[in-house]
C-alpha cells in the first residue's frame, strides 16, 4: 500500500486540494484510495461526502476525531485491499509530530504558494522534515508542488529560485485555476471533469503522478 503525506504547517497552501485530487485520480484509475483527514476543519471529509454514488468510491477516515471508546489504531484502520492512503495534515502541526505523521510514507508532498510568507514557511517545513523527521534528500521521498501559480510574474520567479536552492525536487507546478474551486464544490477532482475544460490542469499533474510512481529509498 502506498502512503502519501501532504504536508505544510502553513494554512492555505493547498493541501486539501492536492489530497482530494490525488484520491480522485487514483479512483478514476480503478484503484482503491483512502483519504485520511487529520485537519480539524474536515474539508476533505466534506468533499468525499459530496461525491455521488455513480462516482468511483473513495474511503475517508476522519482522523481528526478522537473516540475514547476505541483504540487509535482501530480508528485509523484502512479497508482491506486499499491501494493508496493519502494523508491530509492539519495546519500548524507541531514539528515533534512529524516523525509519526511521515512514518511509512512513500512520498511526502509539500505544497507552497508564491509569496514571501509561504516561501519562509516552506523553508521551515523542509528543514523540520530533514532534521526532525530524519528524511534524507537522496531517498527522493520529499517533493515540492508550486501551487496556484501565475507564470511570468515576479513572485513566481522568486519562488522557483528559492525552490532550486533547497535540493528538493519541484515535482509539479499547478496554475491558479478556477477548475479546482469548481471541483471542490462538486466533490470531484479535475481528472473526473470534462477533458476539454481541464486539459491544461490535467497535463500539469502528469509529472507529479510520474514522481509518485517512482520507488523511494529508505522508506
Amino acid at each position: 500500500m502506498n502512503r502519501i503525506v501532504v504536508l505544510n504547517p502553513k494554512g492555505g497552501s493547498g493541501k486539501t486540494t492536492i489530497a482530494t485530487n490525488l484520491a480522485s485520480y487514483f479512483a478514476s484509475q480503478q484503484q482503491k484510495p483512502v483519504l485520511m483527514d487529520f485537519d480539524p476543519q474536515g474539508s476533505t471529509l466534506r468533499w468525499v461526502r459530496k461525491r455521488q454514488p455513480t462516482q468511483p468510491p473513495i474511503h475517508v477516515i476522519a482522523a481528526f476525531e478522537k473516540d475514547p471508546r476505541t483504540t487509535r489504531s482501530f480508528q485509523l484502520r484502512v479497508p482491506v485491499g486499499s491501494t493508496h492512503v493519502i494523508v491530509d495534515t492539519p495546519a500548524a502541526v507541531d514539528p515533534r509530530l512529524l516523525p509519526e505523521l511521515t512514518r511509512d510514507a512513500r512520498k511526502i508532498i509539500v505544497p507552497v504558494l508564491p509569496s514571501d510568507i509561504d516561501i519562509h514557511a516552506c523553508s521551515r517545513c523542509i528543514r523540520d522534515l530533514l532534521l526532525v523527521a530524519k528524511i534524507r534528500r537522496e531517498h527522493d521521498r520529499i517533493g515540492v508542488v508550486a501551487n496556484r501559480i501565475r507564470r511570468h510574474t515576479l513572485t513566481y520567479q522568486s519562488l522557483i529560485r528559492f525552490l532550486e536552492t533547497l535540493g528538493i525536487p519541484i515535482v509539479a507546478t499547478l496554475r491558479d485555476s478556477q477548475n479546482y474551486l469548481r471541483a471542490a464544490e462538486l466533490g470531484v477532482g479535475v481528472h473526473e471533469m470534462k477533458s476539454y475544460i481541464v486539459r491544461e490542469d490535467v497535463e500539469e499533474w502528469r509529472p507529479l503522478i510520474q514522481w509518485l510512481e517512482v520507488a523511494s529509498g529508505g522508506c
